[in-house]
């Protein structure tokens, strides 16, 4: 049988189950299962053995199990970062977020410092490091399930990570940093039971953040404030309830008058803000 054949039936089969993307997932999985790219599923055709391997991967999508779990890997921005139980799968709203601090390092000279909290995977600074050079990278995550997939993604380049928590990271740096960029737990604890089944396989320490979501955002206000320099960056992922709570938060003269990015579906998502040049 041809593989794109098998492709569709897949996805037909993720489809009945109420999978979210199904045609995606099965792309996913059946390249997975034969170890090749997309473009070449239109050459290969599926063996017995071949059919058997794949069913066995639908049959866990199916109950629940995340595709990137399963194939081990998750798709972000131009590449793929190594993702499995324990740290928090990237989403594609986090692609954004890194145009956005690219945007801001595109006019500026080589050797601006910019510290990643919560980096949780690390693909927020693997796509800095790869495709903007000449940064002065560091990235802090404090759980010790996730550590070893940030150290694998980040691993051979010029990075300095850390275990630790986020609020008292990096004093060495205090006052020195230009971009403090971070996609923080920000989910409120309320909506744990109407959020997608696939949530439940990320740690809940990088989905929730207290009643309204805004625990770990606070913390990132106060670390931000002693890291960035005057005019220093603050870019940072937060749920689309918290829009009006950006302008409270981020309220001068700490932080200059913070700009809320929409993501592709016209959500607030992104909040951008500079460190206050006086006061503070």
């Amino acid at each position: 049988m041809r593989a794109w054949d098998v492709v569709l039936e897949v996805a037909e089969q993720l489809a009945l189950a109420q999978v979210t993307s199904p045609m995606a997932d099965a792309r996913w999985l059946v390249c997975h299962a034969l170890d090749c790219d997309g473009a070449a599923l239109v050459l290969h055709s599926v063996d017995d053995g071949r059919r058997s391997a794949i069913d066995t991967l639908v049959a866990r999508r199916m109950a629940g199990e995340p595709v990137q779990h399963i194939t081990g890997a998750a798709a972000f921005r131009y590449g793929e970062v190594a993702v499995g139980p324990g740290v928090f799968i990237p989403r594609p709203e986090t692609e954004l977020l890194v145009d956005l601090v690219l945007d801001e390092l595109s006019s500026r000279p080589e050797g601006q410092r910019v510290v990643e909290l919560c980096a949780g995977s690390g693909a927020i600074t693997r796509s800095l490091a790869t495709e903007r050079g000449g940064l002065l990278l560091h990235a802090v995550e404090r759980s010790e399930a996730a550590w070893p997939w940030l150290q694998r993604n980040l691993a051979g380049l010029d990075v300095d990570i850390r275990l630790g928590d986020m609020a008292e990271a990096f004093h060495d740096l205090d006052g020195r940093v230009d971009v403090v960029v971070v996609n923080p737990p920000y989910v409120p604890e309320g909506l744990k039971d109407s959020l997608p089944r696939e949530i439940a396989s990320d740690p809940e320490e990088a989905v929730f953040s207290g009643p309204d979501g805004l625990d770990a955002i606070r913390v990132v206000r106060r670390v931000a404030l002693r890291l960035l320099r005057p005019g220093g960056l603050l870019a940072l992922e937060h749920d689309e309830s918290h829009g009006e709570a950006m302008a409270t938060l981020f309220a001068p003269p700490q932080f200059e008058s913070p700009r809320v990015v929409t993501d592709l579906a016209g959500r607030p998502r992104h909040c951008l803000t500079r460190r206050g040049r006086m006061g503070g």
